[in-house]
């Protein structure tokens, strides 16, 4: 049945009007300087990859194209072929002093089927099979050294098939591709769920923050540093009254963390009078803040929001919010920290302020 559901989906993402698609526009210039590093990373489409670095700490830009085949300025027409030996991929140009190679790589993994060198969920062909650039030998080592432990780490079922590759010359792709995830949200959101990624990738941010929290933050130990609202909401799934609640009138710019793990979940900037009594957001920080999972109590069917980073629970997501999205992230109170913009430095969380600026 998931098959016939799937097939659904990306049958009708083709009969939305979407724009055409030019020949390749090779205007984009990537520029970088000294303060600056670059990470490539295949994993299927690159609409989806290229979405799952957006707003990522210490990522300035990222880029999809093409790398890794002999073919010089590939369009994306001959890509799709499989015949140029080109895979899709996103370029990351990041800052070394708010993250590296690994912190990137660790990310990159939780966005993919690294089992899948045929292709990469619905997708198929060599063109979207996984791989790992790397720029020097220490990225080389430090990506065996990660696939090894992933192979232990009981996350897969299935042996871990990533390609490692020297990274090569980048060919940026066609302009309509860039920031896909942005100028076709819809079209984007459906691709996404029918190509079977978001199921898929939901359940690995799933097993790994049960794992997490099972490392790091056990209940009796929330017990001492937790109130008694914030341990029921977070620990047992609780609700807290609407409108009788610290953040829900809350218009201040800032940062919304994990009461938890203290991770960043939220942006002021991505909050909205929803009339719900809860705070409520179009979307998450970045895609690897949070994940979502079916919840049936209530006698009904509603998608759960949880932290990626401690497993709480936060609220539920809702198809009732503002465009472009069409999203009410709808969250406890109690579930969260705000951090004022005024005091992102001191919680190391300075990356943030440029988002709040733009």
């Amino acid at each position: 049945m998931k098959q016939y559901i799937k097939m659904f989906f990306l049958i009708t993402i083709f009969f939305i009007p979407q724009i055409t698609l030019a020949k390749n526009n090779k205007t984009k210039e990537i520029k970088m300087t000294k303060e600056y590093k670059t990470a490539a990373f295949a994993g299927g489409c690159f609409w989806c990859i290229e979405h799952a670095f957006y707003n990522f700490p210490g990522v300035y830009e990222a880029v999809s194209g093409y790398m890794g085949g002999n073919t010089e300025n590939p369009e994306y027409e001959e890509v799709s072929t499989g015949k140029t030996g080109h895979l899709e991929v996103v370029l990351i140009k990041y800052n070394p002093n708010e993250t590296d190679f690994k912190k990137l790589m660790d990310f990159f993994f939780i966005n993919i089927d690294p089992t899948d060198d045929k292709g990469s969920f619905a997708d198929r062909g060599p063109q979207y099979k996984p791989a790992i650039f790397f720029n020097t030998k220490e990225e080389k080592t430090q990506a065996e050294e990660k696939i090894k432990t992933l192979a232990k780490s009981g996350l897969y079922e299935k042996p871990i098939k990533i390609e490692l590759k020297e990274f090569s010359k980048f060919y940026p792709a066609e302009e309509e591709h860039q920031n896909y995830h942005k100028k076709n949200p819809f079209r984007f959101k459906i691709y996404k769920k029918g190509s079977g990624r978001e199921e898929y990738v939901n359940s690995i941010k799933e097993k790994k923050a049960i794992s997490a929290k099972k490392k790091y933050y056990q209940k009796e130990e929330l017990k001492k540093t937790l109130t008694p609202l914030q341990f029921e909401l977070t620990q047992n799934d609780g609700t807290e009254p609407p409108f009788d609640n610290e953040y829900n009138d809350n218009k201040n710019k800032g940062i919304y963390v994990d009461i938890v793990s203290k991770k960043p979940l939220f942006s002021s900037k991505d909050k909205f009078d929803s009339g719900s009594g809860w705070p409520s957001f179009t979307k998450p920080i970045n895609p690897g803040a949070v994940y979502e999972k079916t919840d049936k109590k209530l006698f009904m069917e509603r998608t759960e929001v949880r932290s990626s980073s401690s497993d709480s629970h936060l609220g539920h997501v809702f198809n009732d919010g503002p465009k472009p999205y069409g999203l009410r992230y709808c969250i406890n109170s109690g579930s969260l920290k705000f951090i004022p913009y005024e005091k992102l430095d001191e919680y190391g969380l300075s990356y943030y302020k440029e988002i709040l600026k733009n």
